[in-house]
């Protein structure tokens, strides 16, 4: 998945033209507005990173839900610590520190584990994870790697002994043992006598086991290769050959004395990673290998192996517009079909599904055949016995289910813009739990005794701490934040545009900016598949771009999810045409309703797929947008992932009509505008030759551009660069549209 910098990038919106705050007009306001604070704001929103630095995150409730674990960094540290809240007292503690558990010591991290933090949008160190056991008693961590258990009631730190660097780590059901993997190996420590030994042998980095590969990381929502059976007596591990794979390699160019890092990186229409599933016993013996059609279906996308379950698995096609759910037989390796999923365009992967209730008497499963996400409880055999959540609930996500009430509850509503909190009590329509008054977007988790809650919410103005209640909504306690308070709430006006079914924007204007007053119009795009920009959260970087005087849009068109089957995949076969198109006929029906928005003058920004975007805006409707700054652009989808473009566009072979259309260097010589290219030369998900392959399509073709290389960053430049660094990025940015729409 293209990464998102959802911070920068996100505005709060929600569906119908919003008032200004209480007291925008005031005096008081406009001073704040137009006065120079003690502190930059720039460099406060990135050291602070962006007001998330010391609010609790990844937090996890234990099972019975007396508590919730959870990290936390300082207001202004990267570096986070690992606490635990008791729910019943309110008392929070800290547990351990990196600091506390290396003894001062480095925490340097291999470009292995960089980039698997990196896949999964980790920025922030120390302990970046936890494992919790199955009864909650203890933690696994590791920092610098070294692996550390952690008593959760005493306090207790255990040094483990792995033979190497840890990653992926598991408890077994009974809390026993820990697996994990050492050098492209499976590994089981036994925690009673901290004695490790093998699982699995002879993995090798070109056919490592145990690990999840990167089609699975990128784009699938698979981080885990090795799960273990209920009983702990079983483990399932992926075995991976990924010698046909191209690779791929990264030069320091700041430092041409170090050697280049190696990746494995399957590019559209090229050799995927062939991926197979074994099941070995925990006692030792030889491995039993699942069979299914890998031929048919190669891409493994999901494993399930949950108490009173079999062993579940759902495969996808290449060009993942079919899925299959099968069952597989430990003992012999055999699988058993229970149903298929089909779609002209693709199937939706989501990896909450199957979810098999715990006495094996049926499991929830998730469709979009009606046009809508549907969720639908089926036997066994695969046969469907009802529906519990409709395409007309607005699903955004599943959240849990209580075994013990026969309750299942879940996010979304019929309103795209928010997500809300509902319960489906055995099977009746769903009720919203603790209704708020005010437009929220609302995450959530469920302890598995069905008892607890712990609640995330944001509004337009302010994201909340985790928080949680009892079923009956009795609060419990709220996770503490030592977070810095942003120095403003942002002012964000809400439409809906256009022709039915209608476009949502969001529009904020500079605190200063007087009424009826014409401004430049920075639009923030990103365009691209399975992201929302307009929804209900608080987006200060956008308040402070207004501020600098523009008027802030971000528009969803069609390819954004939660507006049905067909909105979604209107994109399907050309990432230039309805993406594009839908961002040009909102602005211009949102220019008609707000006056102010001088679209003589507009920039655009994007950061990714928003690059790409960006500078397909300029090149083919130079009438509309004046300057662009593309930042990391996807430049030919021939050079990204399989699993990711080809899900889109198809394979290249069979749709080179696709590739063409969709290619920035088939419309290179159509430039017309100013543009300012971005990128790092460490990125190891768009890679940096994208950005080259443009540059010299621009120069022969006689255009002018700004190229502007950021060497040793990474995709995710803007989320975990260092602030002073990304605050001149941004201002550099920012100048270059200023500059270019005052002309």
């Amino acid at each position: 998945m293209l990464a998102l910098l959802a911070p920068l990038l996100l505005a709060a919106t929600a569906a119908t033209p919003a008032a200004a705050p209480p007291g925008a007009a005031t005096a008081t306001a406009t001073a704040a507005a137009t006065a120079v604070e003690a502190e930059p704001f720039l460099k406060r929103y990135l050291e602070t990173r962006r007001f998330s630095a010391g609010r609790p995150a990844r937090a996890v409730l234990t099972p019975e839900g007396d508590a919730a674990l959870f990290l936390r960094s300082p207001p202004r540290s990267p570096v986070s610590a690992l606490y635990a809240t008791d729910l019943k007292t309110g008392e929070t503690r800290e547990l351990a520190t990196a600091e506390q558990l290396l003894a001062g010591g480095a925490a340097a991290l291999t470009a292995d584990e960089r980039a698997r933090l990196e896949r999964q949008r980790i920025t922030t160190r120390g302990i970046t994870a936890f494992e919790l056991s199955r009864d909650g008693r203890r933690l696994a961590v590791t920092v610098g790697g070294k692996l550390y258990l952690v008593d959760r009631a005493s306090g207790a730190i255990t040094p483990l002994k792995p033979g190497g660097r840890p990653t992926d780590l598991h408890f077994s059901p009974d809390g026993s043992t820990l697996s994990y993997v050492v050098d492209h190996d499976l590994r089981l420590l036994d925690l009673a006598s901290n004695l490790e030994r093998p699982l699995t042998s002879g993995g090798t980095e070109e056919v490592p086991h145990g690990e999840a590969e990167f089609a699975a990381q990128e784009e699938l929502g698979r981080f885990t290769g090795a799960w273990w059976s209920p009983d702990s007596r079983l483990v399932a591990w992926q075995e991976t050959d990924q010698r046909a794979v191209e690779k791929f390699t990264i030069h320091d160019p700041l430092h041409p004395e170090r050697p280049a890092d190696t990746f494995r990186y399957p590019r559209a229409g090229q050799a995927n990673a062939t991926v197979r599933l074994a099941v070995s016993p925990v006692a030792g013996g030889p491995p039993v290998w699942v069979s299914w059609d890998r031929e048919r279906y190669p891409y493994l996308g999901a494993v399930r192996w949950t108490e009173g379950a079999p062993l579940s698995l759902v495969v996808l096609n290449r060009t993942q517009d079919a899925l299959a759910l099968l069952t597989a037989d430990p003992a012999t390796g055999a699988t058993r079909l229970l149903l298929t999923e089909r779609d002209a365009a693709w199937v939706n992967l989501v990896q909450s599904y199957p979810r098999w209730k715990e006495d094996g008497s049926g499991f929830f499963w998730l469709s979009e055949r009606s046009g809508w996400p549907e969720v639908s409880l089926h036997r066994p055999d695969g046969s469907q016995a009802s529906i519990w959540i409709t395409g007309s609930a607005g699903l955004a996500a599943l959240v849990g289910y209580d075994e013990k009430r026969r309750w299942l509850w879940f996010t979304g509503g019929p309103e795209p813009t928010q997500t809300r909190l509902y319960v489906v009590k055995d099977g009746a329509a769903p009720e919203e739990w603790l209704a708020p008054v005010v437009p929220v977007s609302t995450s959530a988790q469920l302890s598995r005794n069905g008892e607890a809650l712990l609640v995330t919410r944001s509004t337009m103005n302010a994201s909340s701490s985790p928080t949680a209640y009892r079923v009956d909504g009795r609060r419990l306690a709220e996770l503490p934040s030592v977070a810095e308070r942003p120095p403003f709430e942002p002012r964000t006006e809400l439409y809906k545009v256009g022709p039915a079914p209608g476009f949502y924007a969001s529009v904020i204007r500079p605190r200063s900016a007087r009424p009826g007053q014409k401004l430049p119009v920075y639009l923030s795009v990103y365009g691209g598949p399975h992201l929302q920009l307009v929804g209900t959260r608080p987006d200060h970087l956008a308040q402070w771009i207004a501020d600098q005087g523009f008027i802030h849009v971000t528009i969803d068109g069609r390819g954004t999810p939660r507006r049905g089957r067909d909105w979604e995949r209107a994109i399907r076969g050309d990432f230039a045409g309805p993406a594009l198109e839908d961002q040009v006929a909102a602005l211009k029906a949102l220019g008609a309703m707000v006056p102010e928005l001088d679209l003589t003058r507009v920039g655009v920004e994007g950061w990714s797929f928003g690059g790409y975007l960006a500078a397909m805006a300029v090149m083919r409707y130079p009438e509309l947008f004046k300057a662009a700054v593309a930042g990391a652009p996807v430049v030919d989808w021939g050079d990204y992932d399989t699993a990711y473009t080809e899900r889109y566009l198809g394979l290249p072979a069979e749709q080179p009509e696709a590739y063409r259309r969709s290619s920035l260097l088939t419309w290179a010589p159509k430039l017309e505008r100013p543009l300012l290219i971005i990128h790092g030369t460490a990125d190891d998900n768009v890679y940096y030759f994208n950005s080259l392959k443009l540059a010299d399509a621009l120069l022969r073709s006689g255009k002018r551009f700004e190229l502007l290389t950021l060497p040793g960053m990474t995709h995710l430049a803007q989320a975990s660069g260092d602030p002073a660094y990304v605050a001149r990025l941004w201002e550099r940015s920012l100048g270059f549209l200023k500059e270019q729409l005052s002309k």
